[in-house]
């Protein structure tokens, strides 16, 4: 059978190690295809610019146009980035009747149900496999491995820029801003880190794992996000005194008739697994009805495993090129007639207990005040500290971790704890999951 002609849209390091996979394994990924895939060309910015791949075979250029609009090419790979010209692009692909493959979460969570919708009128393919977890191949795990359960929770850290900081912070005692000077310096952050740290890719991808595993239109509008500016060494510390580890998670539940979708710095017990995945690596608990818990884990980022997971969803629409549109996967796992009209609920009906750092005068009475204020919010303790004791007219920090609660009845409690006379900051405030159900 003649090759199949692919047209790959940017020559970064996922672009690169997509063009190198594939000539390296051709052998073998013909086999697995059943044809050949050639790389027919690509476009970059700046054609001038080295490359961390062999380019010499390929027509390069600066207009991905051209390779939309090309009639030999079948397969469009978006490996660019961004969600407004990358939308374009995919949208032009789709309308000259090509498949299209892409590691771009933004695209994807922002624009998916549409590109989808057009996809499916075509009867043509989106692949988004490395869009979430780049070597971790969890969109597959979810959308087909898991098809025979009722999926209760997703459970990930999705993010290595904001696992790497955090995990430098507790194994060296470090601050916020030099562990991320540290992954500047090393490529796991951008210079403008915003989107990792902030929440934002986090919840890009919680956005795609939710829909996938509990039937729903993507909805990045309705994910409660909060990034890791605000920890510190001193809670990281804290928590670690409670037995406890900080991590930024995505969150997904079933509970009752809503999806809670949230992405926001957490604390785990020390055993569970997702509390001991260290640096850039990334890792997803599901939680099926059949299964129990899975843990999926391994590298989120980098050159080659984000290739592995954009050559196979290549490998997937090269055999699905002569099947017909009405029996291949979904791409949301759900026949889209069949999706839920479920919706993430408020942020303040969530329930999960609460990490709570005071700086107070040490003065008769403060845990009393405390206590009662909460107490009135019909919120108990668990567990209580004082760090230290108070030298002169200097506050000490005051730690406690609740029982579970409502997030409204903490945010009601909070100002007034602020107004005490005796409390001299703000009141740090940390979710905590106990995650008793899950693989330790």
């Amino acid at each position: 059978m003649e090759p199949v002609n692919i047209g790959i849209i940017g020559l970064g390091t996922v672009g690169a190690g997509t063009v190198n996979l594939l000539e390296r394994n051709s052998h073998e990924i013909t086999r697995r295809a059943g044809r050949e895939i050639k790389v027919k060309g690509a476009a970059v910015r700046d054609s001038t610019r080295p490359r961390a791949c062999e380019t010499g075979g390929l027509e390069l250029g600066t207009d991905p146009f051209v390779l939309t609009d090309d009639p030999e090419i079948e397969v469009i790979v978006e490996l660019m980035g961004g969600d407004t010209l990358a939308r374009d692009i995919v949208i032009r692909a789709l309308k000259n009747g090509k498949h299209v493959v892409t590691a771009n979460k933004a695209l994807v969570a922002l624009h998916g149900n549409e590109l989808f919708e057009m996809a499916r009128e075509k009867g043509l393919v989106v692949a988004f496999e490395a869009a979430v977890a780049g070597g971790v191949s969890i969109i597959k795990v979810l959308r087909e491995g898991l098809a025979g359960n009722c999926i209760e929770q997703v459970v990930g850290i999705v993010n290595g820029t904001t696992n790497f900081i955090l995990s430098g912070m507790s194994r060296n005692g470090l601050s916020f801003d030099s562990m991320l000077e540290e992954a500047k310096r090393l490529g796991y952050a951008e210079a403008d880190p915003s989107f990792d740290i902030d929440g934002v890719d986090a919840a890009h991808k919680l956005t795609i794992l939710s829909s996938i595993a509990f039937g729903i239109p993507l909805d990045y509008k309705n994910v409660y996000v909060e990034g890791i500016r605000s920890i510190t060494s001193e809670d990281i510390g804290y928590a670690e005194d409670f037995g406890f580890r900080i991590k930024h998670l995505g969150i997904a539940k079933r509970v009752d008739s809503r999806i809670e979708l949230r992405v926001h710095p957490c604390l785990l017990p020390a055993e569970n697994v997702l509390a001991n995945v260290d640096g850039v690596m990334n890792a997803v608990l599901v939680v099926g009805d059949a299964t129990g818990p899975t843990i999926h884990y391994g590298a989120g980022a980098g050159a080659e495993p984000t290739a592995s997971s954009v050559v196979a969803d290549i490998v997937d629409v090269v055999r699905a090129l002569t099947t017909d549109p009405e029996n291949r996967v979904p791409h949301l796992a759900f026949q889209p007639q069949s999706l839920s009209s479920m919706r993430g609920g408020p942020m303040e009906e969530v329930e999960t207990a609460y990490y709570l750092r005071l700086l107070a005068f040490d003065q008769p009475g403060v845990l009393a005040d405390v206590a009662r204020i909460l107490g009135q919010q019909g919120i108990s303790i668990e567990s209580i500290r004082q760090r230290g004791t108070s030298t002169g007219d200097a506050p000490v920090p005051i730690v406690m971790i609740t029982h579970n609660t409502q997030e409204s009845r903490i945010e009601n409690s909070i100002p007034e704890i602020e107004a005490l006379p005796s409390i001299a900051q703000k009141v740090v405030k940390i979710r905590l999951e106990n995650m008793k159900d899950h693989p330790e």
